[in-house]
């Protein structure tokens, strides 16, 4: 019942971690690889779900404070001590094969068992996508049996006063042991999957073609570099218009020096090229934009404001229509974002005669 509790929990959290997870694995494989390849995505993602479910079984079910005293008996040196306690505490006679069965539904068979298979996918993922040789995945999956144990002997971080579960030299056996039977696991099924070169050169070839959802990565972090630097020099400097001086400095001084390059799209691994009169398009596409993606949206928030006055509305219907202005303003960049997903360009790409050029060199 405790593992099922223990995995439940875990793909509960599981979104709110892929989330905060999401953001920087995009820009890492845009920056690196040009292309976020499907089957990279399933391996990764499925790594984050596997090490969550683990943690979670580690540590849960979590006690009550009240509940964890100070024991004499909560750390166990003596390596095979298993052995000893499998053969003492369990029924099983090698003689009798009617004991078998019985003895795989003990606590004393089924928690090494347990403990035994739950680093065994660790071991194919070191080998498989990590790339670790031998003496790494075992080094790896020892490190990770003594965080764990370590995590319960200091009572959760020191969350508890003391240990609530005993840390135990055997675990640390068995973990590393469950990593080096995945380990050789891989081994014998890896020659029916993709190789992480394969991978990796897929994706590169892929980064030829700028997608739209590295467009949209590219737009949001030269958002986000932009107004952190407006928010940094505005700690320091006192200047009249710096937001517009950011502004001009960023998005067209910038990209006009560097050939088409935003701090962004740099990082990115993408150049802008304008087919002629750079600085001119420079100019107009990016005041353009301004005004599209923003700009709509100050002057629909402006109106509303402007109606709920004119019809001198109560809060309930006040409410309502900024619900709606919202509703219709998440739409509006929903429909942009779809149109660049599948068709990889807008309509103002046309108009200001721009391309987006990948600059991944692929051998």
């Amino acid at each position: 019942m405790n593992y099922i509790i223990s995995i439940r929990t875990a793909i509960i959290v599981f979104p709110i971690i892929s989330v905060i997870f999401t953001i920087p694995f995009i820009l890492h494989n845009y920056h690196k690889y040009g292309s976020i390849n499907p089957f990279r995505v399933l391996i990764i993602y499925s790594f984050i779900l596997y090490m969550i479910t683990i943690y979670f079984l580690v540590i849960l079910p979590l006690p009550n404070k009240s509940e964890v005293v100070f024991k004499t008996n909560m750390v166990r040196l003596i390596p095979l001590e298993f052995i000893r306690d499998f053969m003492r505490e369990t029924s099983f006679d090698i003689q009798n094969p009617s004991t078998y069965l019985h003895t795989l539904m003990e606590p004393c068979f089924y928690t090494v068992a347990f403990n035994l298979l739950m680093t065994v996918p660790f071991g194919m993922y070191m080998r498989y996508y990590f790339k670790c040789n031998l003496k790494k995945t075992i080094v790896f999956s020892f490190m990770l049996s003594l965080f764990f144990e370590i995590t319960q002997l200091t009572g959760l971080y020191f969350i508890y006063p003391y240990a609530y579960r005993v840390f135990d030299v055997d675990d640390l056996i068995i973990n590393t042991l469950g990593g080096i039977i995945g380990y050789a696991l891989m081994g014998i099924i890896d020659d029916y999957l993709p190789t992480r070169e394969e991978i990796d050169n897929k994706s590169l070839k892929n980064s030829m073609t700028v997608s739209g959802l590295r467009r949209i990565a590219i737009f949001y972090l030269d958002s986000f570099l932009f107004i952190s630097i407006f928010l940094l020099l505005s700690l320091f400097l006192q200047i009249r218009c710096l937001l517009l001086i950011v502004f001009v400095i960023y998005y067209i001084f910038v990209p006009y020096m560097t050939n088409g390059y935003t701090l962004g799209s740099k990082f990115l691994n993408v150049r802008l090229y304008f087919e002629k009169n750079r600085l001119v398009n420079i100019v107009f596409r990016i005041v353009f934009l301004f005004t599209y993606y923003y700009g709509i949206m100050f002057f629909s928030m402006y109106l509303l404001v402007f109606i709920r006055k004119m019809m001198n509305l109560n809060v309930g219907r006040t409410l309502l229509l900024f619900a709606l202005g919202i509703t219709m303003a998440l739409l509006f960049y929903i429909v942009n974002a779809l149109i660049l997903l599948v068709s990889k360009k807008h309509f103002y790409d046309k108009l200001f005669k721009v391309s987006y050029v990948s600059t991944i060199k692929v051998e």
